[in-house]
């Protein structure tokens, strides 16, 4: 069966994919808090450079300093008073034509101001590189007598933006710990809980288990079926020949052995047939029988053997008769279900299974694979496991599956038997 040769157990390996995921989450959790701080200190950065900017552009003093010839004497001392309190990294005033009166190295006083001066006497906030780097920055015009005399820009350095960032990544480190932390505690609680069903098992054995108990299931429910109905048969014979009525009791035999013989002579006529599931196609027609659909199977004598196990190919197919049947059962007359196996292309078998019921809405056409998903109530035999198990059997041996409407259709792909 798959699953042989995994050492790993299935506990084990649910708790290292759920701890993988937590360190996933713990991570993305922590860029998200360092993105968040980033963010926040860059508003702040704008926020207060805008409120210097305007604060000094609308201050009396520094409209009239702007006109005096000696303006850059003026002005100096007091940009670098307002630089150390506002801690902000430069405070450059400079004329209506970018021509600095202020800077912080003094040597660039009187050169040409680095950023953007705005067309129209208005505020701008922009991250511009200058003499000290890239920096956020705030330009906010000077305005005397209704006349623009000249333009106050506050900036603070990205290096100071990432230093004031600092100090807010051990809190964002602290969070991502604790979703690490609170998640381990889940995966191992999750770990514990799988090991109590499981034990040691490695999780391909648990999906063989599986598919043993789904093979089991199906194959004795199609043999109590056969045998149910051969009984109600022998019964009423047997009434029969007890009351003379001999010529009605051989044509009930009669019947019961020729419908079981075209499919008798259908299995048998494979050259690779599997036994196991003519078996079950058998046990299944007299389940069918038994709740009222027609049944129809349609073998070729030249499909080959599968590369599943016995026990796996009854999973696959009781799985996708029973569900068929359920359907069929359910939905309109006429009732059937169809079941083919013939040859692929690629040297593959194909198993179709279809049937008269309503079908699957093609919003949750891609859901039925789902494991726990099912359009049907939730009963002792446990729903949305059968064709979950399918699609894991099917995949792991190579090959596929699929699903089509009107009619229903599963189609099932799988590689040969190796000799």
């Amino acid at each position: 069966m798959a699953g042989r040769g995994r050492t790993t157990s299935a506990a084990t390996r649910v708790f290292l994919v759920l701890l993988g995921a937590v360190v996933v989450v713990g991570a993305v959790v922590a860029l998200l808090l360092v993105f968040e701080a980033q963010r926040a200190v860059r508003a702040e950065a704008e926020r207060v450079t805008r409120a210097v900017a305007e604060t000094i552009a609308t201050t009396d003093a520094v409209g009239a300093d702007l006109s005096a010839p000696d303006a850059a004497t003026r002005l100096q001392p007091f940009a670098e008073r307002a630089m150390a309190e506002a801690g902000v990294d430069f405070i450059t005033i400079m004329t209506p034509d970018g021509i600095r009166v202020t800077h912080r190295d003094p040597e660039q006083i009187g050169r040409h101001y680095l950023g953007t001066i705005p067309a129209s006497a208005r505020p701008l906030t922009e991250e511009f590189a200058g003499t000290l780097g890239p920096s956020v920055r705030t330009i906010a015009p000077v305005v005397a007598g209704g006349q623009l005399v000249g333009w106050v820009s506050v900036g603070v350095t990205v290096g100071s933006i990432s230093s004031a960032l600092l100090p807010r990544l051990p809190f964002a480190i602290l969070i991502a710990l604790a979703v690490v932390a609170a998640g381990c505690i889940g995966a191992l609680a999750a770990g514990r809980i799988t090991k109590r069903v499981t034990g040691d098992l490695p999780a391909g054995s648990v999906r063989d288990a599986v598919s043993s108990y789904e093979s089991v299931r199906t194959l004795g429910e199609a043999l109590r079926a056969q045998t149910h109905e051969h009984g109600n048969r022998m019964h009423a014979a047997v009434a029969l020949l007890e009351l003379g009525r001999t010529d009605e009791a051989i044509e009930i035999l009669t019947e019961t052995s020729r419908q079981s013989q075209a499919l008798v002579d259908q299995v048998t006529a494979r050259r690779d047939g599997d036994p196991t599931v003519g078996a079950l196609l058998l046990g299944k027609a007299a389940q069918a029988r038994e709740r009222g659909v027609d049944w129809e199977a349609a073998i070729d004598p030249r499909a080959p053997r599968s590369a599943l196990s016995p026990v796996d190919a009854v999973s696959v197919v009781g799985n996708l008769i029973d569900n068929a049947l359920d359907a069929a059962a359910a939905g309109p007359e006429p009732r059937w279900v169809h079941v083919e196996l013939s040859p692929a292309p690629g040297d593959a078998l194909a198993i179709v299974v279809s049937d008269s019921g309503d079908g699957i809405a093609p919003e949750i056409a891609d859901r039925v694979w789902e494991h726990g998903f099912s359009t049907k109530p939730a009963d002792a035999t446990g729903r949305g496991v059968g064709l979950a198990l399918v699609r894991s059997i099917v995949e792991e041996a190579g090959g596929s599956v699929a699903v089509d409407a009107s009619p229903t259709a599963f189609r099932v792909v799988l590689p040969r038997r190796s000799e």
